[in-house]
């Protein structure tokens, strides 16, 4: 299900209002996102789904506070993310494994099952390791496809932060994966 920023927005203060079937419109439009971000972050199925139904609650006591500054999905990444956190921080721990296997498809890019597979699994080792700041930035910007400046708006920092911060992510990962310097 896709809706427009003014349809979300639109949902969103109904929701405000006490409608529970806007909110529930709102939720099932972002829902699939929302989890691959903290499923991403945490590398965990079980605590993903914790953390999601968490953003969910939280966007559902915090729907008044939306000002419409920025789109309603982006509203909702910077909840998971900040949750993702807290939860990263509760845990005092960074999950280097990686996580299950089938949870992604494979590269279409690559010429051989096998191959895509070996290279998913080094790729989510790598960006499980990542500080969750670096992997944050890495998950909206390249994985999730958002421009930077929605990215920017859902960590809650500026742009030339996340500039920094994907720089340096993308340095760490090119190494910790055997690329070549740039």
């Amino acid at each position: 299900m896709t809706t427009s920023h003014q349809e979300d927005a639109a949902l969103l203060a109904r929701a405000a209002a006490g409608d529970h079937d806007a909110f529930t419109a709102v939720m099932r439009a972002h829902e699939d996102r929302v989890f691959a971000v903290c499923l991403r972050m945490l590398g965990d199925r079980e605590a993903a789904l914790d953390v999601t139904q968490e953003t969910f609650i939280t966007a559902f006591r915090k729907a008044h506070q939306f000002q419409g500054n920025s789109a309603v999905g982006t509203w909702l990444y910077r909840i998971a993310v900040n949750n993702c956190y807290d939860w990263l921080r509760r845990h005092k721990r960074r999950r280097a494994e990686a996580l299950p296997e089938g949870w992604d498809q494979a590269d279409p890019a690559s010429t051989e099952e096998v191959e895509a597979a070996a290279h998913r699994h080094e790729i989510q080792v790598a960006l499980a390791a990542l500080p969750s700041e670096y992997r944050a930035a890495v998950i909206l910007s390249d994985i999730e496809g958002m421009a930077l400046p929605d990215v920017a708006a859902a960590l809650g920092v500026p742009v030339g932060t996340v500039k920094s911060r994907l720089f340096r992510a993308r340095r760490i990962l090119a190494e910790r994966l055997g690329e070549p310097k740039g």
